[in-house]
Parts: C-alpha cells; sequence; structure tokens
C-alpha cells in the first residue's frame, strides 16, 4: 500500500556517516603555528603545546593595571544637602526634618565660627550650589 511511486527514482548517492571523524572530517590547519593536521573529535589544535599557547593568548592580560581611585573619606566628615529644604548635616545621609535621602557635597567640617557644616569645595570656591 505504500510503495514510493513509480516514477521517482530511488537514492543512489550513499551520505556520509554522520559520527565517522575518519570520513566526514578532512584536513584542517592549526590556527596557532599553520601547520596541517588531521582532527579528530573536537581537536583544534596540532599539539598541546599549541592548546596552550592559545590559551594563554586568550587569557593574557589587557594591558597595565588601573590605577585604584583615592580612598574617600569617612562618612563622618563628608557633607550631605537635602534637596528639598537645603538643609545641610555633616555626616548624615538623611535629613531629619524631610525624611529624604541627601546628596553629598563632598568632604569637609564642621565650621569653627558658626558650627554649620561647610565643604572643602565651598572654602576653595570651585563647588556650585
Amino acid at each position: 500500500m505504500n510503495e514510493p511511486p513509480a516514477n521517482e527514482a530511488a537514492p543512489t548517492a550513499r551520505l556520509p556517516p554522520r559520527r565517522n571523524d575518519g570520513v566526514t572530517i578532512a584536513g584542517a590547519t592549526c590556527p596557532v603555528c599553520g601547520r596541517p593536521f588531521r582532527p579528530g573529535g573536537r581537536r583544534r589544535f596540532c599539539s598541546a603545546a599549541c592548546r596552550q599557547t592559545a590559551w594563554r593568548r586568550r587569557h593574557a592580560a589587557a594591558g597595565p593595571p588601573v590605577p585604584a581611585l583615592p580612598p574617600r573619606p569617612p562618612r563622618a566628615a563628608v557633607v550631605y544637602e537635602c534637596p528639598r529644604c537645603e538643609a545641610r548635616s555633616l555626616g548624615e545621609q538623611r535629613c531629619p526634618d524631610c525624611r529624604v535621602f541627601c546628596r553629598r557635597v563632598g568632604p569637609g567640617g564642621r565650621c569653627p565660627h558658626c558650627d554649620e557644616p561647610v565643604a572643602v569645595a565651598d572654602l576653595l570656591g570651585s563647588g556650585e550650589r
């Protein structure tokens, strides 16, 4: 009942076996040294030395080390300013009146005359409010 049609030719070409490395994989060249070799399985390099060299090239250091950032001053020496009421506090990141988080102005301390928090940037004139 399930016979192929008479006008259809039977396949004459044999397909190569899918998992036979000797038939399906042709010769290759080593990406490290350029020598030809016959790969087998998942082999990509001609020798263990070339495999190691490729790994070392992939994992080589990118260049000179990145310099470390200068350390930040401790939080107790940082001036914060409330975005709502513009009140400044020293070492407190949250405004006690508005209960919102303050923005960091920079390192600073208490003014010896009025005892208010003053940022170093304010004293140097480079800080903008």
